[in-house]
């Protein structure tokens, strides 16, 4: 069976070379499966295709003649081993399961069962055979399968599909239908469905982050699995009547733009990863108790960015750089019942540099911008922290003053740890702009069992203000050692590297080890680093949380 999640490219087999790894092993599991299987010839819905749209970002370029092999081979193992038991389940009526039982399946100990379409199958035996890794079939355990071919579409092939069904034990109820727990007085009603893949972080905001093992799994992020910071809920605006009202100077005229409007200045792209504040706040947590959503290492992710520069409307609407300190205020059109919009600023000295490519943006990944992230209009602020990428974006102006949002003002700085709740003075703080130096390993992870020989560890890298990374150390004694990670991802350009670094690291297992404590730390072209613990930089909110990353496994007798 394919890789149900997701199929990618091993750092030292091919696809083919996976496969054939692994042949025997699938065949001796065939021959000892449980009379539940069932082929393709069996199979009571010969469309086995995914109900939801296709979405264009596949991630994934590998052969799939290996898999092509496996499926000859599994469909002769399963004529040869299960021919009388299909001609008598020909002739049964299919068992029907509802959605909450097929929840109830999402372990190796209850059986792990996934959906597609109306069938549901029991993958629990070939969980530990999948490719990408058992954690990537487990994403779907006791869910449905759609929402990840839809991500990695090398699944729609029909020996994918011949596959799948020799593992189907059953059919979903027709009746059974996910009740809703939303009430029509919710304001969050009307928020966009949301990729299962994600961990979610809180509801009522939705805020999610992808898990690590597919946060690098693509240089950049595919949009449904792009971490999303709400504060509020998502607005439903219609593209036709959108307007944005960019206030003009005095003396000047006050713009009032559509998205055709915004169509007509020069497109400007670029690609710019995103960071959160408070990403990996769980481990200043782990320290000390902060407040704010327990983010791991996701909040974080990478995009290719389009729309008109924020310079050349401002200068239309008869901007331009003064003496005195200003400020560009942003609002969005996202509110709570009282009205209270998403508001933040940026100086007016960075909104007006054409170098620093401040974008109004309405594309991601060639594509109009998703409700969760902005439609159809945000700003994309690059090397500066998340919280400043205003979206829904319905108004802008220039202020002698930074904005006076709650989440300007009264939010998003960093402090002391001397400072608690109690002593926090907000306004002798200056808000985040540029984020500091930060890296993070995405695989393996923490308390997983690898392989003697040699381990392979992944992660990002990345530093705000358009800083470069220029090397990541990654140690697996929890800092004596060094090893010197490999650099992946686009060239950087000196002071716009506004995109991560992916990084990965091949090495020896040191003989007789039983643990391994991976570290990684990241140093920039300004030789700014990682700090090695939490307790100096740890601060009441939990942002700007930058230790050394450590992740701990078990090395394999």
């Amino acid at each position: 069976m394919a890789n149900l999640v997701n199929l990618r490219p091993s750092l030292s087999l091919s696809y083919d070379q996976e496969c054939a790894a692994k042949r025997t092993s699938l065949s001796s599991r065939l021959k000892s499966a449980p009379s539940r299987l069932y082929i393709r010839a069996c199979s009571t819905d010969d469309s086995l295709q995914p109900q939801c749209p296709s979405l264009a970002f596949s991630g994934d370029n590998s052969s799939t003649g290996g898999w092509k092999v496996m499926g000859t081979l599994l469909g002769l193992g399963a004529v040869l081993a299960y021919h009388d038991h299909r001609c008598r389940a020909t002739q049964e009526s299919p068992h029907i399961y509802t959605r909450e039982e097929v929840r109830s399946h999402s372990s190796p100990e209850t059986r792990i069962w996934v959906t597609l379409g109306c069938e549901v199958f029991d993958v629990t035996e070939f969980v530990d055979l999948h490719p990408g890794g058992p954690s990537k079939l487990m994403l779907a355990a006791g869910g449905p399968l759609e929402p990840f071919w839809a991500l990695y579409a090398v699944h729609n092939q029909p020996h994918v599909r011949e596959m799948l069904a020799q593992y189907k034990i059953g059919e979903l109820s027709p009746e059974d239908k996910a009740p809703s727990t939303l009430k029509t007085s919710d304001p969050y009603i009307d928020d966009p469905v949301r990729h299962p893949a994600l961990k979610v972080n809180s509801q009522r905001p939705f805020n999610a982050e992808p898990p690590p093992e597919l946060l690098t799994e693509n240089y950049i992020t595919p949009n449904p699995i792009f971490f999303t910071r709400n504060h509020l809920p998502v607005p439903n605006l219609d593209p036709e009547t959108y307007r944005l009202h960019v206030v003009g100077p005095p003396g000047g005229q006050s713009l009032c733009l559509s998205l055709d409007d915004l169509y007509k200045f020069p497109k400007h792209e670029i690609t710019v990863t995103l960071q959160c504040a408070g990403n990996r706040r769980s481990e200043m947590t782990q320290f000390k108790e902060v407040r704010g959503l327990e983010w791991n290492i996701g909040a974080i992710s990478t995009a290719r960015w389009a729309g008109a520069r924020l310079c050349d409307v401002l200068a239309k609407a008869g901007h331009q750089l003064c003496e005195t300190e200003a400020h560009v205020c942003f609002e969005g059109l996202d509110s709570d019942p009282t009205g209270t919009a998403y508001g933040a600023s940026i100086p007016l000295a960075r909104a007006m540099d054409p170098e620093a490519e401040v974008l109004l943006a309405y594309e991601m990944n060639g594509q109009p911008l998703p409700r969760d992230h902005g439609f159809p209009v945000r700003v994309v602020v690059p090397g500066v922290v998340g919280a400043r990428h205003v979206k829904w974006l319905g108004k802008v102006s220039v202020e002698p003053e930074e904005s006076y949002s709650h989440w300007q003002r009264r939010d998003y700085k960093g402090f002391s740890p001397s400072v608690d709740w109690d002593t926090v003075d907000f306004d002798s703080a200056p808000s985040i702009q540029e984020l500091p130096v930060q890296s993070a390993i995405t695989e393996p992870k923490d308390g997983e069992t690898v392989q003697s020989g040699e381990v392979t560890i992944k992660g990002y890298a990345w530093s705000g203000g358009g800083r470069a990374v220029v090397r990541v150390d990654v140690s697996l004694d929890g800092g004596l050692t060094w090893h010197v990670a490999e650099l992946d991802g686009e060239e950087q350009r000196p002071r716009k590297a506004w995109a991560w670094r992916l990084w990965q690291l091949q090495a020896p297992v040191p003989a007789g080890r039983k643990e391994l404590n991976i570290v990684c730390k990241a140093v920039d072209d300004s030789y700014n680093v990682q700090p090695d613990t939490v307790a100096p930089i740890w601060n009441l909110r939990g942002v700007l949380s930058n230790a050394w990353h450590h992740v701990h496994v078990h090395v394999a007798p």
